[in-house]
């Protein structure tokens, strides 16, 4: 059984990742607010994976995994298990490299994701009412078709992708103090641990969990796996009801503190970064800016990282939040 350390990309590898990453996806901007800066009573930098082909990080993962498997993949086609943006990240990279996947989600993901994976030519198989239960759908189906079956969380070649995007974080804010970063499945966070904990040791990590679907919050703070059985948010990237092993190992001891963020806040997130930085997000994307806006004593003149993840949210659900006051 792997160890934490073992589990944890090294920078070398992040940096052999990024070198992959950057032939097929763009290197997204961090972004300086005054104006939230100023509300928030600390310097805010904002970094848009929102703007990724897919609005999301997990392109990131994706490519780093479907590039490093595609001779297996194409010869046995990929099966995974997501609420949306994993979904995405999958069915995009398959495409890109040639290969056939096969998306298993529960019932009532948002339809600009469905579209999308409609778009990407991806197989589409709904199952269950939470994720947890289309995650055990795609491993049994795995296993009866015989295709690659790539664990949404547990899957350690996802990380380093992933965190190729803290990787431009440190060098294009070398004396940053502190990283939020949303946790659903965590591997976000092992990507923000992963490069601040081995490159400076200094800068705070800093975890943001919805109120309704804190099974990792939960697991973080007593050592052990917790199960909560429900995930009850808005945030469907958040959306996860219980904790997994390897994102446990690697962040126990590296994560400085996790909040927990409300739907209501992740509501006000996304106006606040419609208004002042013309940019739009899902909940999980906006959750970073809430659990800002949760701590900002604490983090008060500092330096300070805020990710915003995804930005795949249905348009109807947006002019709600925009216009209801």
């Amino acid at each position: 059984m792997e160890n934490a350390n073992e589990l944890m990309p090294k920078l070398q590898e992040i940096y052999k990742a990024r070198k992959i990453v950057a032939t097929y996806l763009p290197r997204t901007p961090l972004v300086h607010s005054e104006s939230l800066s100023e509300l928030l009573g600390f310097d805010a930098y904002f970094k848009l994976e929102n703007l990724q082909p897919i609005r999301s990080f997990k392109v990131r993962g994706g490519i780093y995994y479907m590039y490093m498997k595609q001779e297996e993949a194409r010869q046995r086609g990929v099966v995974t298990a997501s609420t949306g943006n994993h979904a995405q990240s999958i069915a995009y990279s398959a495409r890109l490299f040639g290969v056939k996947a096969t998306i298993v989600m529960p019932h009532g993901i948002s339809e600009i994701k469905i579209k999308a994976l409609e778009r990407l030519g991806a197989n589409l198989i709904f199952h269950g009412k939470v994720f947890e239960e289309a995650r055990e759908y795609a491993e049994k189906l795995s296993k009866e078709e015989d295709m690659l079956y790539v664990h949404p969380i547990n899957e350690r070649l996802l990380y380093p992708g992933v965190a190729t995007m803290h990787l431009e974080n440190l060098e294009d804010l070398p004396d940053v103090d502190v990283v939020i970063n949303p946790i659903g499945g965590g591997s976000g966070a092992i990507g923000a641990v992963s490069v601040f904990k081995q490159a400076c040791t200094d800068v705070e990590v800093i975890g943001v969990q919805a109120e309704g679907a804190k099974s990792f919050y939960l697991s973080w703070k007593t050592g052990k796996l917790v199960s909560t059985g429900i995930a009850n948010t808005i945030a469907e990237g958040l959306a996860t009801a219980q904790a997994y092993e390897n994102p446990l190992k690697i962040l126990r001891e590296r994560l400085d503190d996790i909040v927990l963020v409300s739907d209501g806040e992740m509501v006000n997130a996304i106006r606040l970064l419609v208004e002042h930085l013309g940019q739009v997000a899902e909940p999980a994307g906006a959750a970073a800016l809430a659990a800002g806006l949760k701590i900002k004593e604490k983090i008060k003149g500092r330096k300070v990282i805020l990710m915003v993840t995804g930005g795949n949210i249905d348009l109807d659900d947006l002019q709600g939040i925009l216009t209801d006051t």
